[in-house]
């Protein structure tokens, strides 16, 4: 692994003296790759646009980091940033000169990327939704044939971007984001095949919640129970890290299993709550729609404004749950029922 391990710092060095000037680029991408863009920006969204495919948007990506999550568990793979210092490869003075950078220092393993996963999850989703979008319109065959060809090459180019970014930022391998790409697609492909997501139950959102969140936690005390410390990354980070204010405990794997089961429930309280079911048949206008995703994007920034001290874990870890589940609440029912109620006046108070 060695010699992988060290082709990925030499292309990552290669990136970082080469493409200096497209720092804040690639930042940027890394930033929006995040899942986090996906609840806060592309749901809501999507929602109010095709309600089937943000229910999916969700999905995947809430069950694609679970896999993230456990994958890395189970691979436990370097990052680069801590790597080339530690490595017996090269010859004491001799290690490439990696540069780090405010996001480069995530603390749990390195593969596979759960950006790129994400990244290929979402976009896999967002693509495969216009096509099906087209194709219920009879688009002629050739323009047909032009658009699928436009929106999976830019689906590519999005990909690469993402790894170049991951690889730039020193936080991952290149072997490790692809290995994240692939992953992503199979299992956007896979759950999208799942019809039962678009009329679960609030039981089922429970159930899937509650055995996620046990497996991982379950997974994780059977390997400590086996002297396993999955929390050795967190030692590299703090040893490593040039800044210690570049290290944030919401990269901790715990803090995006909280995070994501947050979302999930969220997304069920919220089209389960009886002021979701008491404006749902009215929210089909145009003016409506856009309304919803105006302002609960605008909700939703002041709601990613709110953050919290990680001095206590439990604390932050609790307060990280919360907040996820209420950013899927306000798209899905708080905002559709505020504006029901201020353009009609009136609720249906039996749904009330």
């Amino acid at each position: 692994m060695d010699f992988l391990y060290s082709w990925g710092i030499e292309l990552a060095v290669h990136l970082q003296s080469r493409y200096s000037q497209y720092e804040e680029f690639f930042r940027l991408a890394s930033t929006v790759a995040d899942l986090h863009t996906t609840f806060f920006f592309l749901f809501p969204i999507w929602f109010h646009l095709r309600r089937d495919t943000g229910l999916r948007l969700i999905w995947v990506a809430v069950i694609g980091d679970w896999l993230n999550l456990v994958l890395k568990w189970v691979l436990s793979g370097e990052r680069p940033y801590w790597w080339v210092h530690e490595t017996q490869f090269y010859r004491k003075g001799e290690a490439p000169p990696l540069q780090q950078f405010p996001i480069t220092c995530e603390t749990g393993p390195g593969s596979p990327s759960g950006h790129a996963m994400g990244a290929a999850c979402v976009w896999y989703v967002m693509v495969t939704a216009v096509l099906s979008i087209a194709a219920e319109k009879r688009c002629p065959p050739l323009l047909y044939k032009l658009l699928q060809g436009g929106l999976w090459g830019l689906f590519f180019l999005v990909e690469l971007v993402v790894c170049m970014s991951r690889v730039f930022m020193a936080a991952h391998f290149p072997h490790q984001v692809v290995a994240g790409v692939i992953t992503g697609v199979l299992v956007a492909k896979i759950v999208s095949k799942s019809k039962w997501m678009y009329n679960a139950s609030m039981n089922k959102y429970f159930f899937i919640t509650f055995h996620l969140t046990f497996f991982a936690v379950g997974f994780y005390l059977l390997l400590r129970t086996l002297g396993v410390d999955l929390l050795w990354t967190l030692d590299k980070a703090q040893k490593w890290c040039v800044k210690p204010e570049w290290i944030h405990l919401d990269s901790t794997p715990f803090a995006s299993l909280l995070r994501n089961m947050g979302s999930l429930l969220g997304l069920g309280m919220g089209l389960h709550s009886p002021i979701h079911n008491g404006v749902k048949k009215k929210s089909s206008t145009t003016a409506f729609k856009i309304g919803s995703i105006t302002i609960s994007l605008f909700l939703l920034q002041l709601l990613d404004e709110w953050t919290f001290s990680s001095e206590n874990h439990l604390i932050f870890y609790i307060l990280s749950f919360c907040k996820s589940a209420i950013a899927l609440l306000i798209p899905t029912a708080v905002v559709p029922w505020a504006l029901c109620r201020i353009f009609t006046g009136k609720t249906d108070g039996k749904n009330l």
